[in-house]
């Protein structure tokens, strides 16, 4: 038994919309890559059909592009079409893709594939968050300063941009093989050990042009413990999918612990690094505060270069006047692989500090393949705290 892929040729996509082209040249890296992983991991997955799973398109008359998941496990056969697809593959109908929004928010319950990472997800509401690109030369207004001590002196401007809250598939969870962990919201234990954390899994931020739009005429489309229980299908609205009251008291409830609002961009010889930060809240211990963060990372190569992210270097400092220097091999265990099958990774931390605000920055050791290393910079940011203390996350038993 062996591990192959199916997928539905298509011709002209661009007369449909300009960017299917993109969308379509991304998917079928996406499809390459998959089968490519698969066949790596091939004498194992005998044992596991469930990672055999991809996707594929088929264009019809009126230029729409349908989406497919391909399943099962079955031999390689030669031919692109759904005719020739491998034996004991299943194509199942995932939905068709919709135009991509240039303009305007994408509305609760918009089904969407991610255009970096690969899963089906669905948006539950979206922020508005300020993006601080340093890549972008700014006025002198708007802006702000690089904290002291970290590397550069240019201010930079703050440019509203949206994001969204998601649910991801959990069908499509065992696939993302670029990020260290499925996302998930984290927030401290409601006791007095500090270090207790929490986790609501299968929860994701994701930017407004990571979105490929499909619709769907399934009622569950998403396979996510939290789907019916804040989303209720009504086929009279478009998209078919309407807020419950319980996905409207739960953000209310919870909006302290999930908010987005500073993202931080910055690119060095093609690498690009985005850091967003989210307070956590305060625990008492041993007669101090200590203020805790998450902070999540997405490193993207923009070049063709294969390159391997090898060591990190951190520098963290508290408003009390403590600087700390961190280093390490990796981060969170792995030296990822950044390539142009595989361009992006993506990870979580948690960092504490005994002072309601600091700040930090650092850069990424690179390697390239002939063994020769650059540093890239990790655009620095702030560590603030809200004023009011907060409660654990309300309106969902854990």
């Amino acid at each position: 038994m062996s591990t192959s892929i199916s997928f539905v040729h298509v011709h002209q996509i661009n007369k449909y919309h300009v960017c299917f082209r993109e969308i379509f040249e991304t998917l079928i890296t996406k499809l390459h890559r998959h089968c490519s992983a698969n066949q790596k991991s091939n004498k194992t997955a005998k044992q596991n059909v469930k990672l055999q799973t991809t996707y594929a398109l088929q264009k019809h008359d009126n230029d729409a592009l349908s989406l497919f998941r391909c399943v099962g496990a079955g031999r390689h056969l030669k031919g692109s079409g759904i005719r020739n697809r491998p034996e004991g593959k299943i194509l199942e109908t995932v939905g068709v893709f919709e135009a991509v929004k240039q303009h305007g928010k994408y509305e609760t319950g918009q089904l969407f594939l991610h255009s970096v990472f690969g899963y089906r997800g669905i948006v539950l509401f979206p922020w508005h968050a300020r993006l601080y690109d340093r890549d972008v030369t700014p006025p002198m207004s708007d802006s702000k300063p690089d904290p002291p001590g970290a590397h550069g002196s240019k201010e930079v401007k703050g440019k509203t941009h949206t994001y969204y809250q998601v649910l991801i598939d959990t069908r499509d969870c065992p696939h993302i093989s670029q990020r260290s962990q499925t996302e998930a919201v984290t927030f401290l234990a409601n006791h007095d050990d500090s270090r207790a954390l929490y986790a609501i899994p299968g929860l994701d931020y994701v930017s407004h042009e990571d979105i490929l739009p499909y619709n769907s005429t399934e009622q569950i489309p998403i396979q996510h413990e939290l789907f019916e229980r804040f989303l209720m299908f009504n086929p009279s609205k478009a998209p078919p999918f309407t807020t419950r009251d319980t996905l409207k008291a739960w953000q209310e409830k919870n909006h302290p612990w999930l908010e987005l609002s500073d993202v931080h961009r910055e690119t060095t010889e093609n690498i690009r690094v985005t850091v967003i930060p989210f307070y956590m809240g305060m625990r008492e211990a041993q007669n101090s505060h200590v203020y805790w963060w998450r902070y999540c990372i997405r490193l993207e190569n923009m070049g063709n270069e294969v390159v391997q992210l090898r060591e990190r270097h951190w520098r963290i400092f508290s408003l009390s006047g403590t600087l700390e220097t961190v280093r390490g091999r990796g981060v969170v265990g792995r030296e990822p692989v950044l390539s142009k099958e595989q361009p992006a990774f993506q990870y979580s931390s948690h960092v504490s500090l005994q002072a309601p605000s600091g700040h930090m920055w650092g850069t990424f050791r690179i390697e390239r393949t002939d063994g020769s290393h650059f540093d890239v910079r990790i655009p620095p940011f702030s560590l603030e705290s809200n004023k009011d203390d907060k409660a654990p996350p309300a309106g969902y038993t854990f």
